[in-house]
C-alpha cells in the first residue's frame, strides 16, 4: 500500500477548481475586452447560445470519454426494433447476453447501414442476431438481424451521448472535466466575439483551436491497438 507524499508545500493541497457557467462567462467577456459593468441580459443570452453551440459541435467532433455510457434493453423474442435514448448521438460497441447472473455470456455484434439492412430478403427471420442497424432519427431506434428468438435476454451498448445543457441560472457547472475549461472557456470567448469584440475574433480563434488540440490529446484510451490480417480464405 502506497503512502501518498506529505504536503510540505504551501499549496491547497485540493482539486475543487469548478467554476460555474456564470464565472466563466465573466472571464470570457474579459478576454473580449469588455468590463463586467458593460454586460447587459443580451451579453449573457448570446454567451449561453454560444455555449450550447459549441458543446453541440464537441458532441459531433469526436468520441468525448466523459459522455460514453452503457446502454440496456431487454429483448423481446420476435421483436426487431427498439427504441433508443433520445439523447444518443452514436452506438460506439454493442453486444448480446445470453443467460443473466453469474452464467451470462456476450456476444459481439456488428454495425450495419441503413442500405444493406433493406437488402435482407426475410427480416423477420429469428436467430441469434448478428448486427444492429441504427436508424438516426429525432428519436433514434436500433434494429437487430437476426431478430431475436428468444434466448438472447438484452442488447447492450456503449453509446456517445450528447453534453448536458450549459444554464447560467442556479450557479450551474458546465459538464466536462477540468483540463477541457480552458479549452471551453476560449471556444465561446471566440464565438462571443463575433458578436461584440470582432477585432479579436482571430486571435481568440487560433488559442481556442490550440487548447481544443492539446485537450483531445489527453481525450483517449490508453489500451494498445492490434490489427490482425485475416488470411485463412486467400488463394493464389
Amino acid at each position: 500500500m502506497s503512502v501518498p507524499p506529505a504536503n510540505v508545500t504551501n499549496t491547497s493541497n485540493s482539486y475543487n477548481f469548478a467554476p460555474n457557467l456564470g464565472e466563466l462567462v465573466l472571464y470570457i467577456y474579459g478576454l473580449c475586452g469588455l468590463r463586467r459593468t458593460e454586460l447587459t441580459q443580451q451579453h449573457f443570452e448570446d454567451a449561453r447560445i454560444a455555449a450550447g453551440l459549441l458543446l453541440g459541435r464537441w458532441s459531433s467532433d469526436g468520441v468525448n470519454l466523459w459522455q460514453v455510457q452503457l446502454g440496456y434493453i431487454p429483448l423481446i423474442q420476435g421483436c426487431a426494433t427498439y427504441q433508443l435514448p433520445y439523447n444518443i448521438v452514436v452506438i460506439l460497441d454493442a453486444y448480446f447476453t445470453i443467460g443473466s447472473g453469474s452464467t451470462e455470456i456476450d456476444r459481439i455484434m456488428l454495425p450495419i447501414g441503413r442500405s444493406e439492412y433493406a437488402a435482407y430478403s426475410n427480416k423477420q427471420w429469428q436467430g441469434a442476431p448478428t448486427v444492429y442497424w441504427m436508424d438516426r432519427l429525432l428519436q433514434p431506434t436500433v434494429t437487430l438481424y437476426p431478430v431475436p428468438n428468444g434466448q438472447q435476454s438484452a442488447f447492450k451498448y456503449y453509446y456517445l451521448r450528447q453534453t448536458q445543457d450549459a444554464n447560467l441560472a442556479g450557479g450551474q457547472n458546465v459538464e466536462i472535466p477540468q483540463y477541457f475549461l480552458d479549452s471551453f472557456t476560449l471556444g465561446v470567448a471566440y464565438r462571443v466575439a463575433l458578436i461584440w469584440a470582432v477585432e479579436r475574433a482571430g486571435a481568440l480563434k487560433t488559442m481556442a483551436d490550440e487548447a481544443w488540440a492539446i485537450a483531445a490529446r489527453q481525450n483517449v484510451e490508453t489500451n494498445n491497438l492490434y490489427v490482425t490480417p485475416v488470411v485463412s480464405g486467400y488463394y493464389r
